[in-house]
């Protein structure tokens, strides 16, 4: 497991995380860059998901896979991190969930090498040393017990970077 300071959508892995919505039709942020970039394929493809109530393709914590259309990686691995409201309603469990959802998929396709973005850290609010915290402990725990694999977290600035570069040191 690494931090790296890049542009997750140029990453050369097999897989990227998207932190999406629930309805998986795009958005802002990490979102609507990976849309933008892998094509209107990737839309199509999201719509095409089942959903499991109105307006929801992917609950919190869960992950949901597509191919990666234009991208680099073969796959994106869609995942909706929790609204942060102060730790006091789940957040850290539902952040660790998709983490490890991601994960399950992963091993589920013979991914090899994947990419992480700051789940929740964006417009959700969650503060970044804590989602820094729960995602590398999540991690290391599910990858512990799973097949090896190259793990990038993906941080788009150095001061994001620098935040998840401490939590992995202290890990």
């Amino acid at each position: 497991m690494r931090v790296v300071t890049a542009d997750i959508t140029r990453l050369a892995v097999d897989a990227i995380v998207n932190a999406a919505n629930p309805a998986l039709l795009g958005g802002g942020g990490v979102d609507g860059a990976i849309h933008r970039t892998a094509g209107p394929a990737l839309l199509e493809a999201c719509r095409a998901l089942p959903q499991v109530a109105p307006g929801v393709r992917c609950p919190t914590g869960e992950a949901r896979i597509t191919p990666g259309f234009a991208l680099p990686a073969r796959y994106v691995i869609h995942t909706v991190g929790p609204i942060w409201h102060g730790g006091l309603r789940g957040e850290a469990a539902a952040l660790a969930q998709c983490y490890q959802s991601c994960i399950g998929l992963a091993v589920e396709h013979a991914v090899r090498s994947i990419g992480f973005p700051a789940i929740s850290c964006g417009v959700y609010g969650y503060p970044p040393e804590q989602a820094a915290r729960v995602a590398i402990a999540s991690l290391r725990d599910v990858l512990d017990t799973r097949a090896a694999m190259d793990v990038q977290l993906c941080c788009f600035d150095e001061r994001m970077a620098a935040i998840w570069q401490a939590a992995l040191n202290q890990a």
